[in-house]
């Protein structure tokens, strides 16, 4: 598995809103993007948000990617920090 890790800056609860408002109502990812799943985590103190986008390849996160990438800034829940592609080595529940 391997996630896309984008971080933040300058999010305000309403643009959260605005966002997690339009992901239920999508119902799934933009097209081109194939992605398996998607975390949101806001830190509303910080104006900070994390998303986790995952996919089931390597090939499959750089597609989406480039579909995120050329997304326009006002669809997206603030200033784009930092981007990394991991692939998960450990992953536990308890």
């Amino acid at each position: 598995m391997h996630v896309r890790v984008v971080r933040f800056t300058d999010v305000s609860a309403e643009r959260m809103q605005e966002l997690l408002a339009r992901v239920k109502e999508a119902g799934g990812p933009p097209p081109g993007v194939p992605s398996t799943g998607l975390t949101v985590l806001f830190d509303e103190q910080q104006g900070t948000a994390v998303v986790l986008q995952y996919f089931a390849t390597a090939e499959d996160m750089d597609a989406g990617g480039k579909v995120f990438a050329a997304m326009d800034s006002a669809e997206t829940p603030g200033a784009r920090a930092s981007v990394d592609a991991c692939e998960v080595k450990v992953e536990l529940e308890a």
